[in-house]
């Protein structure tokens, strides 16, 4: 080898030196588990909204934070083996959306701090220990469970001549909460004086074999409870309401954004948002017990105009005076 060649090889290897130290030394991103009871693409919009949250806490997935997405595709069943899979991973905080979710992440002991989106109340089923200082889990209480009331209000102001209401619930989010939300949507029909006809759907198979039993009971409008394998099947649950020619009241502005005819709740993009702040805030350093659990301030009446036009619907004046959107 020449004198020349040997030099500039000996220089290119100690220019390196310096990388390579520089590159071990950098820390390692932290890391999120984020388990949600959805499926990933029809949750897009929302898991677009967390990364917004994390973003606003200087947080970018992929440069200064890595993400693990697990999801359940609205198979609760699936949740603790997911669980325990995400448990063998170095989190710095884990992420669960979805009542199930936060629940097996709970009976799972996890020692990391978790951030959750329910819908129950957190300190009746026993996620925290209060409101204002939760202990190692908070989040945001999306607080719709109540609401199936004032749905039922808004459906039978809009179709009037509703008499017979149909209630689509899930079992496997769990009775209380299905229970619950029976309740408050039986007292409202019962003071309305309309006919309420439960069905219960917890597999695709289900759907479709329910909203024929509603149709076969003379169900003329619907009612559905909020629940993360609802908002898995979106595409489906409108797709067999439009061909039933069945209106109905959802919880989130996705199913009318979608074809749905109406929905009246919170804004669950903005939630989602919000876990990605809380999330960003203990990756700063903040602890858990002193994040308050949060709850909406503003819950959002979303029509879409179209659908209601195809269902051969009039909007009353005071839905369009109430209505916080219009989707044309």
């Amino acid at each position: 080898m020449r004198r020349r060649d040997f030099i500039q090889g000996i220089t290119a290897v100690s220019a390196a030196w310096p990388l390579v130290a520089r590159t071990q030394q950098l820390p390692a991103q932290p890391l999120i588990g984020f388990l949600s009871t959805r499926s990933p693409e029809e949750a897009a919009i929302h898991t677009s909204a967390f990364r917004r949250g994390l973003e606003e806490m200087g947080y970018i997935e992929g440069r200064s934070v890595a993400v693990e997405y697990r999801w359940a595709k609205g198979d609760y069943s699936q949740l603790p083996p997911l669980v325990a899979d995400l448990q063998s991973r170095p989190l710095s905080v884990i992420v669960a959306t979805g009542d199930p979710a936060a629940h097996a992440v709970r009976a799972a002991g996890f020692a990391t701090p978790v951030v959750f989106i329910v819908g129950q109340d957190p300190v009746r089923t026993g996620l925290v220990a209060s409101m204002n200082r939760p202990g190692r889990a908070t989040g945001v209480n999306f607080f719709t469970a109540d609401l199936g009331g004032k749905r039922l209000e808004l459906l039978c102001t809009f179709v009037p001549s509703a008499h017979v209401i149909g209630l689509l619930n899930n079992p496997s989010f769990g009775m209380e909460a299905v229970d619950q939300f029976r309740q408050s949507v039986a007292a409202a029909a019962q003071s309305l004086g309309r006919e309420l006809v439960v069905q219960s759907a917890s597999t695709d198979a289900e759907i479709d074999s329910g909203f024929a039993a509603l149709i076969k009971a003379g169900v003329t409008a619907l009612v559905m409870q909020n629940d993360p394998f609802f908002d898995s099947r979106r595409s489906r649950i409108i797709a067999v309401s439009s061909r039933y020619r069945l209106p109905g009241i959802f919880h989130i502005r996705e199913f009318p954004a979608d074809g749905g005819l109406m929905s009246y709740g919170a804004s669950l993009a903005d939630t989602y948002r919000q876990v990605g702040v809380y999330a960003g805030k203990i990756l700063r350093g903040a602890k858990s017990d002193d994040l308050p659990v949060l709850r909406p301030t503003k819950f959002e009446l979303v029509v879409n105009i179209q659908t209601a036009k195809a269902l051969g619907l009039t909007v009353p004046q005071s839905i369009l005076i109430a209505a916080d959107e219009l989707i044309e």
